[in-house]
């Protein structure tokens, strides 16, 4: 079993550049891509909260468990 983050198709769907969620959360594009690639131990709360309100969507959506 994995946790898969979906954000890229979040991104696609909502037609929005990573480059700018990254800015708007207030992270370096490369914390971003950690992010998104699943290459981190962990998320904070606040920044899925963040997430979520940036990209419309809930917990959920973001994350996959597969």
């Amino acid at each position: 079993m994995a946790i898969i983050m979906r954000i890229d198709v979040l991104l696609a769907e909502r037609k929005m550049k990573a480059k700018v969620l990254a800015e708007e959360l207030g992270l370096t594009e490369a914390q971003l891509s950690k992010i998104r690639n699943g290459n981190m131990k962990g998320i904070k709360f606040d920044t899925l909260d963040q997430l979520c309100k940036l990209l419309d969507c809930e917990p959920g959506d973001i994350l996959k468990r597969e």
